[in-house]
Formats: C-alpha cells, structure tokens, sequence
C-alpha cells in the first residue's frame, strides 16, 4: 500500500476489493479470538481506506483550472 498512485489502482473497484478484503480479514482474525491480528488488519483496513477512498487522487488527474491549454504548449 505503499505507491498508491501504482496504475493498478485507478479502476475504483480494486481499491474498494482491497478495504474490504482487509476487514474481512479483521473479522476473521477476530473471530478466530487473535485479537492482535485483527487490530492489525484493522488498521490496514483503516489505511487503505483512507488512502485509497479518502484520499485518493491519480497523478494524471488533475483540475481543469491548473492544466496547460494548446497555446501555452506552443510558446
């Protein structure tokens, strides 16, 4: 989860598959009575929704307002 601007993860799908699959993993683990584990899943769960739902904005992505017009790009 560390190069969240990775291509992989444009299509939103897989990034939302990864947050659930990571708290699933947590209900598991605590199910299972391994607590540490779950708190540790949670956690990545926690991450990866905040930096792949929350925050996530793909390098080409950017605002209309900052991006260079066909002019700019001639001089």
């Amino acid at each position: 989860m560390k190069d969240s601007e990775h291509p992989f993860f444009r299509p939103r799908w897989r990034r939302i598959v990864l947050v659930v699959f990571c708290a699933a993993w947590a209900v598991f683990e605590f199910w299972n009575g391994q607590a540490f584990w779950g708190t540790l899943a949670v956690g990545m769960a926690a991450y990866g929704a905040w930096e792949f739902l929350w925050n996530y904005a793909p390098k080409d992505a950017v605002p209309s307002a900052e991006k260079p017009t066909e002019e700019a790009d001639k001089e």
